[in-house]
Formats: structure tokens, C-alpha cells, sequence
């Protein structure tokens, strides 16, 4: 298993799609764990395939506040920005 890089961005291009789910979990109990608010999801632009399952899981979790494209000069439509939820 790959070693998961805690920081404010993180690119999903390295990892098989079978291991998806399992890695975005991963780094975004992290992220929490970091105390980021937002963070990154860098998932590629391509036909849409993998925006369309980032965001399938990220709507699921009780965790993220809110997502939405990241601007031009941080990704456009190959990036999500993720919101996280705080802690109390």
C-alpha cells in the first residue's frame, strides 16, 4: 500500500480506479485530521469518468460541507474543491 501525502492538494492520477475509494477516504480523514478546511482533488479532465466518481463519493460523505470545479489557474474542470466540514 502506498503511502498517502497529507497536504492541500491531492492528485488522484497514480492510483488504479479500483483503489478510488479507498485512497479519497484515506486522504480525506487526513485532511480533517490536518485541520484543512478546503483541500484540492486533482482527478483529470479525460471524458469525465473519474470527475463523475470523485464526486459521486464525495456527495455521500457527511464529512464535506460542499465541492465545486476548481478555477482555471487551479484545475478547471480536471480539479474539485472540497469544502470539509470542522470539527466542533
Amino acid at each position: 500500500m502506498r503511502t498517502i501525502p497529507i497536504e492541500d492538494s491531492f492528485d488522484l492520477h497514480s492510483f488504479a480506479p479500483r483503489d478510488l475509494a479507498s485512497v479519497l477516504d484515506e486522504y480525506l480523514h487526513g485532511a480533517r485530521a490536518a485541520r484543512f478546511e478546503e483541500v484540492r482533488i486533482v482527478h483529470g479532465k479525460g471524458i469525465g469518468v473519474r470527475r463523475a466518481e470523485v464526486r459521486r463519493l464525495l456527495a455521500a460523505r457527511e464529512d464535506v460541507a460542499e465541492f465545486w470545479d476548481a478555477s482555471p489557474e487551479r484545475g478547471g474542470l480536471g480539479a474539485t474543491i472540497v469544502r470539509l466540514v470542522q470539527e466542533a
